[in-house]
């Protein structure tokens, strides 16, 4: 029971990075309905630009946490600047999809020549003896994960809710024509969302970098799980994102330890098939009807 106990932790807190990664996503979804498939090398920039700040420059870690969402505030406009807002002004379907993914794949070329291919150790800021939590051991590293995630979505919730700002991202998702006549400026919701959307992204980043190896091909996978997590939980919804990702990772690290790490990502891949062929919108997810 105690081990088990120790893997839905684990599960708990890979799941949450899921999640946040997901909700990037759902950012940009809501506002332009397009996708940035660079969402996992935007988590490696921030997990490596912050190894940078920690541990070539002597950061204190918790200084380093703006720095890096600063950067990934500033890397996810620069990919809706060059990469999206082209495509969508010539209303082109694909466009988007083939220019996130060529940009991820230079920024992980980038990130090869600048801080070479082989994986890097992040150095912990909290101490790496576990914690003896209902009879089950877990890493603080772990539990400043999921706080972390948390806080993060509730911050985006917060600014969607009651800012004015975040009133023009939720008219924009709402009816984006209706938003333009209304005098939002639409274009600049748009690059706001894919950078509030690398942010989140950057974020995730540096809180995993710790309990994993960082180097440029770390995002890739990560960011694919992530996908599958919105596709599951729905990109309508964020408690159908949160509950897709703890459902992902606690499926890994069980069937990880319990099969083999071999099969580790099959679970997830079955609940992805399941979902959308039961329920295409996600788990809690709302199909959209469109009027020709």
């Amino acid at each position: 029971m105690e081990i088990l106990l120790q893997l839905i932790y684990s599960g708990i807190a890979l799941g949450m990075i899921y999640a946040v990664i997901a909700f990037g996503y759902q950012l940009t979804f809501a506002t332009s309905d397009t996708l940035n498939f660079g969402q996992g090398e935007a988590l490696m920039l921030g997990a490596l630009f912050g190894l940078t700040l920690v541990d070539g420059m002597g950061m204190n870690y918790w200084l380093a946490i703006p720095l890096v969402c600063i950067f990934g505030l500033l890397q996810g406009a620069l990919v809706e600047r060059i990469g999206v807002r082209p495509a969508i002004k010539i209303k082109s379907e694909f466009g988007w999809i083939m220019s996130t993914i060529a940009l991820g794949i230079i920024f992980k070329n980038v990130a090869e020549n600048i801080w070479g291919r082989d994986d890097l150790r992040f150095p912990s800021p909290l101490d790496e003896s576990p914690i003896k939590l209902f009879g089950a051991n877990v890493l603080p590293m772990e539990i400043l994960v999921i706080s972390g995630a948390l806080f993060m979505m509730l911050a985006v919730e917060f600014f969607n809710r009651k800012t004015i700002y975040g009133k023009a991202v939720v008219a924009t998702f709402n009816d984006r024509d209706a938003a333009k006549l209304m005098g939002i400026n639409t274009g600049l919701v748009i690059t706001f969302s894919y950078a509030m959307s690398s942010l989140t992204a950057a974020f995730a980043g540096i809180l995993i970098a710790p309990l994993t190896l960082t180097g440029a091909t770390m995002g890739s996978v990560l960011g694919l799980k992530a996908f599958a997590v919105a596709i599951i939980g729905g990109l309508t919804s964020g408690m159908g994102i949160v509950v897709g990702g703890i459902l992902l990772g606690i499926a890994e690290t069980t069937t990880g330890f319990y099969i083999s790490t071999g099969y580790k990502d099959v679970p997830g891949l079955v609940l992805l098939l399941m979902v959308l062929a039961v329920k295409p919108a996600g788990l809690f997810g709302k199909t959209a009807i469109k009027k020709v």
